[in-house]
């Protein structure tokens, strides 16, 4: 897969100037030069090779070739709500969560929360998405909400699927191709029993993924993964 760089402006084939931290990427950190092919995406579900024309100290100037639409991307939507692990597990979270094929990271406060999300950090965790996007060839990018109560995400989320994680042994099979599909993980000490009642009052099911208790990142990419493989 040819180096991928993002941009939040249109693209479309023909001369593109590339800006901003990107643009320094490339030019100084990677140095790239003139006539070097590389592959552009701004999150539309595109993707446009593209080659380098120019390399200045703040731009670069290039050359869209085309728009490519490879097919990468879940066929329905995939929403993880999530309390918040420590330190840079979040990091690994959203990263895994990009892989997996997720669509939408929201990050949640339960009850027994340890980590309280914060909403200056969301252009932190947009730009972790961004880089796994490039990692990943993904050419959607997953969206990241500002933090929510955990009643606030169980009520307004509308997925035909909806799940709430809890130990035990409550399983069901993973949504079809055709159904979008939502998660609710809790914290470390797990949702408490009000929570899980609010949960199936409003129509979500608990699910649990066996005995073992799972950290946080690891529940909500196994689940996020269980959901892709059902396609």
């Amino acid at each position: 897969m040819a180096d991928r760089f993002y941009t939040d402006g249109p693209l479309s084939p023909g001369e593109f100037v590339l800006e901003g931290a990107e643009a320094h990427h490339m030019g100084t950190v990677r140095r790239f030069e003139t006539g070097d092919r590389v592959v552009l995406f701004n999150g539309d579900g595109g993707e446009y090779p593209s080659d380098v024309i120019s390399i200045g100290k703040k731009q670069v100037v290039l050359q869209v070739l085309e728009r490519e639409e490879p097919m990468r991307e879940v066929p329905f939507p995939i929403v993880v709500g999530s309390a918040l692990p420590k330190a840079d597990r979040l990091d690994f979270l959203l990263e895994k969560l990009v892989e997996v094929g997720a669509t939408r990271f929201v990050p949640l406060v339960t009850e027994r929360s340890v980590v309280r999300p914060k909403a200056e950090k969301l252009d932190g965790w947009r730009r972790a998405v961004v880089e796994a996007s490039k990692q990943c060839g993904r050419n959607v990018v997953m969206e990241v909400d500002k933090p929510m109560s955990l009643a606030e995400f169980l009520g307004s989320e509308r997925s035909a699927r909806r799940f709430i994680l809890h130990t035990g042994d409550r399983r069901e099979r993973p949504a079809t191709a055709s159904e979008g599909i939502a998660f609710a993980v809790g914290p470390e000490g797990g949702f408490t029993e009000r929570e899980i009642g609010e949960a199936t009052a409003k129509g979500w099911t608990e699910l649990s993924f066996g005995p073992r208790v799972l950290r946080i990142e690891t529940a909500a990419v196994v689940a996020a993964s269980w959901a892709a493989a059902g396609q």
